[in-house]
């Protein structure tokens, strides 16, 4: 995984996974901003000739990463973000409730943007 860059392209709502100049996964999300600030991963996709080599696990990682940097949490929809959050819960604190039912609201209100 050394050769992957990992960048966040925050006006298109996306983390994408960089193999020299090939985008082999991403994580799409939006930003919640009520009732808090959080970070909504909804699709992670890993391009099928990268997969099986940790990508969208190092995507994960970095986007709980980046939330802990700024001090928000994810409310994540992903199933494999919820999946490798559970797996992961010392990286990955749980977001409220609240929380979780705002974003499938947001997402309901939004259904253009995925």
């Amino acid at each position: 995984m050394s050769d992957i860059e990992i960048r966040d392209d925050r006006a298109a709502g996306r983390l994408e996974a960089l193999q020299g100049d090939e985008v082999t996964g991403r994580i799409e999300y939006f930003v919640l901003e009520s009732p808090a600030r959080a970070l909504v991963p909804v699709h992670t996709i890993v391009e099928p000739a990268h997969e099986g080599k940790g990508i969208a696990g190092s995507l994960a990682r970095e986007l709980y990463g980046i939330a802990a940097r700024e001090g928000i949490v994810v409310a994540p929809l992903c199933p494999y973000v919820v999946k490798w959050a559970e797996r992961h819960p010392d990286e990955a604190p749980a977001a409220d409730p609240a929380l979780q039912e705002a974003a499938k609201d947001w997402l309901r209100a939004h259904p253009e943007r995925f």
